[in-house]
């Protein structure tokens, strides 16, 4: 995809994430409205979108590709889950906050915003090694993730493991769907076309959803954190630049390189801070984490991925 193309999607992304902010200013969109809305996206529309892209036919990967996704998917977290460790101690973060900037450094918006901007910026086959990053990123958040915040062996209130979470309706479409790509299944029309019409909804749902989420946090506040601008030039700058110039090293493709650059980038994600406030912590460095990276992210995401689309 050329420049002016990628330049020309993401002004698109910008402004649908505008349409949302003005939703929530007008009151059309309220808190409870986008709890409901955000639970549509993350289980229906953005399982189909993957499924949808799977069947499109666009996307022309190999088997070798889903494999080269898996070890770059692993890689990726264990790099991540080792730098969640470090970057609480470079910032000097309270001890209180530390587990919260390692949460914020792991687990970031790998679906919500990851797919639908890859879907629009990036190659079709970008879309395998999205797929298998939103895969890890379930299997972890519920092992990994609520261990670190301490309540891996609670249960929540219907009884049910949160390990057990892991089996959400998203992963299982993103599991169903590489075993769509694997065997090359076809779906009879009428459900694929009814797929395919839920999916594309979620580029503009998630991005106004972004929008109303903007609009309702207390930006001006979070900003005034310095911790949290080096935290951004660390994970939103500097990491997705080392991947770059890492896998262009060891000799991936260019599609491969610009898919696994946006899942570095992409910001702070909300299941962190919903998980805190399920269990009764302090939610203040997660929310303005997830604030400020997600306004700061459409613009460093636009020059990464227009500046590496250009030059790779």
């Amino acid at each position: 995809m050329s420049l002016p193309v990628i330049l020309q999607q993401m002004g698109v992304i910008f402004i649908l994430v505008a349409i949302g902010i003005l939703l929530q200013k007008r009151g059309i969109v309220d808190n409870i409205t986008s709890k409901k809305l955000s639970a549509i996206v993350v289980d229906v529309c953005n399982p189909a979108l993957i499924l949808a892209s799977i069947l499109s036919g666009n996307i022309t990967a190999t088997h070798k590709d889903l494999i080269t996704a898996a070890g770059l998917g692993a890689a990726f977290y264990a790099f991540l889950v080792a730098l969640g460790f470090g970057i609480p101690l470079l910032l000097k973060a309270k001890p209180d906050n530390r587990k919260f900037y390692n949460l914020m450094t792991v687990y970031t918006n790998t679906g919500f915003l990851g797919i639908p901007v890859a879907k629009a910026v990036l190659p079709p086959n970008a879309l395998i090694y999205i797929i298998v990053i939103n895969i890890f990123y379930s299997l972890l958040f519920y092992t990994h993730g609520l261990m670190i915040l301490g309540k891996g062996k609670d249960q929540d209130s219907s009884g049910r493991h949160p390990v057990l979470k892991v089996f959400n309706i998203g992963t299982v479409m993103a599991v169903l769907s590489l075993v769509v790509f694997w065997f090359n299944l076809r779906l009879p029309p009428i459900l694929a076309n009814t797929v395919e019409y839920v999916g594309n909804a979620t580029i503009f749902l998630s991005m106004a959803l972004l929008g109303t989420f903007i609009a309702r946090s207390r930006f001006i506040d979070s900003v005034k954190d310095f911790r949290i601008w080096i935290y951004i030039a660390i994970r939103l700058i500097f990491i997705p630049v080392a991947i770059v110039y890492i896998m262009k090293a060891m000799g991936f493709d260019k599609t491969a390189i610009l898919a696994m650059c946006l899942m570095g980038a992409v910001p702070v994600g909300n299941l962190p801070m919903i998980q805190a406030e399920k269990i009764g912590e302090d939610t203040t460095t997660l929310s303005a984490g997830i604030a400020v990276t997600t306004v700061i992210s459409g613009v460093t995401i636009t020059l990464l991925i227009s500046l590496f689309s250009a030059v790779l």
